[in-house]
């Protein structure tokens, strides 16, 4: 079976029989380009999406999986965007198969079920799960059956800097537009019930979080086997965040640790992060390699077990 997580800035594919995984890959395509100023999806942004789209059709046929048992989800730039008919039918050329626009309460319930697993039975709830995606973050409230409380908010990495950081590095008043932004999507999710600060764990999962532990760690080069389940300090997060925010993109490029098409929008995803944990009530926060993917995948087991 096979799973794709089509967001704003990547694509993943996961493909394998759980809990065994064969393939897990990723494709930086930066899908929400301009999308939300236009409100649609751009010309290279669909170039570069069917390219990767292309390579996966090729490892699905490698391994033999039938587009029956392949669930494509999509997320926030293709909820957003009013050509996404031209999208999903170059989805269904190249697969087989139409993509699933997901809303933003299956979309966090999808990553709260893919972050979890990956938790001890012993862990301590409830738990808050951050992914910080390129188009929206969502913020999910859980206990050991399930979220209680969701929010899905337009405050994603490739959004914020699109919308607010024009600069490089990002002027002091563009980073205090993009915190006033963050800061009222956070009181809105507060006010729908994902209480943050009651969070006895907090959990950050995909690129924008995983990045930052790889930074607090120290790491010369993306290890996921190091950053899996990595539990590190809030503090030394939160300053890591503003340090990412004061570099220039290319000086964040250069981390050794530091995807490259991930360094010219980190800074609006840390102040997101930033500003996340300056709410949190524990002063420390683990880190998931799991997310919304595998929570896809487990889906798709679930549907033919």
């Amino acid at each position: 079976m096979a799973a794709i997580d089509c967001g704003t800035n990547t694509i993943k594919l996961l493909i394998g029989d759980l809990p065994e995984v064969w393939v897990r890959e990723t494709r930086m395509v930066r899908l929400g380009q301009g999308v939300d100023a236009t409100g649609e999806l751009h010309p290279d942004a669909l170039e570069r999406a069917f390219a990767a789209l292309d390579d996966y059709a090729l490892l699905l046929r490698a391994h033999d999986v039938p587009p029956e048992r392949i669930r494509f989800c999509a997320t926030s730039a293709t909820r957003d965007a009013s050509n996404a008919a031209v999208f999903a039918a170059g989805v269904e050329q190249r697969l087989g198969v139409r993509p699933e626009v997901i809303p933003g309460a299956e979309e966090a319930e999808l990553a709260y079920s893919g972050a979890i697993r990956g938790l001890a039975d012993d862990v301590v709830h409830p738990v808050l799960v951050i992914d910080i995606g390129g188009g929206s973050t969502e913020l999910v409230l859980g206990g050991p059956d399930g979220p209680v409380a969701a929010h899905s908010a337009d405050i994603g990495s490739v959004r914020l800097s699109e919308r607010h950081l024009h600069s490089d590095p990002s002027a002091s008043d563009e980073v205090a537009a993009c915190v006033a932004d963050v800061e009222r999507a956070l009181d809105e999710a507060v006010e729908r019930g994902v209480d943050i600060a009651s969070a006895a764990t907090v959990v950050g999962i995909a690129g924008t979080c995983t990045t930052i532990a790889a930074g607090v760690l120290g790491l010369a080069a993306y290890d996921p086997e190091v950053v899996d389940g990595a539990v590190l300090d809030v503090g030394a997060a939160r300053q890591l965040c503003g340090e990412l925010v004061a570099m220039t993109a290319d000086e964040r490029r250069a981390l050794g640790y530091m995807h490259p098409g991930r360094a010219d929008v980190i800074d609006a995803g840390a102040l997101v992060m930033e500003r996340i944990l300056a709410r949190v009530g524990v002063e420390s926060w683990r880190v998931s390699e799991a997310d919304i993917l595998e929570g896809i995948a487990w889906s798709v087991h679930r549907r033919f077990s």
